[in-house]
């Protein structure tokens, strides 16, 4: 194995705490989950996750269109919907991608989706994990 890049974070404290890169790119409060809409200076784990889903399904989606020979992806839009869910085994997570890529047919625009969640490192690391659902919008 040959690791390409590395980063990490540091959380400091519990629930409520505090966030940071080593970098320094990333310096955030945190608050749980259930106080969403409390605070809306403090972002949540869930708000990560969903934020960091849609940047790597992007870039997945970028580079499988350049192999279909689709090069301006300028308008394209990838927002990801995370949900806390609850049943009687416990809580879980969903996500849903919506995925916007304009002035593509349906068929190509399934090509490109489906490529690049098999290519999405963060679809990669949630397989079997939670359930993922994609959504392709067109024009």
């Amino acid at each position: 194995m040959k690791t390409i890049f590395e980063t990490s974070a540091t959380h400091t404290g519990g629930s409520k705490g505090h966030v940071a890169s080593d970098a320094g790119t990333i310096d955030l409060d945190i608050m749980p989950s259930s106080a969403q809409g409390n605070n809306n200076k403090a972002t949540t784990p869930e708000e990560l996750l969903a934020a960091g889903f849609a940047a790597s399904f992007a870039g997945a989606l970028e580079s499988a269109a350049g192999e279909h020979g689709i090069n301006s992806l300028e308008d394209i839009t990838v927002t990801v919907h995370i949900a806390g869910n609850e049943d009687e085994d416990g809580m879980f997570l969903e996500a849903t991608l919506d995925v916007y890529i304009p002035e593509v047919d349906k068929k190509t625009g399934e090509a490109l989706v489906n490529d690049a969640h098999e290519r999405c490192t963060f679809s990669q690391a949630t397989q079997d994990n939670i359930t993922v659902n994609l959504n392709l919008l067109l024009d």
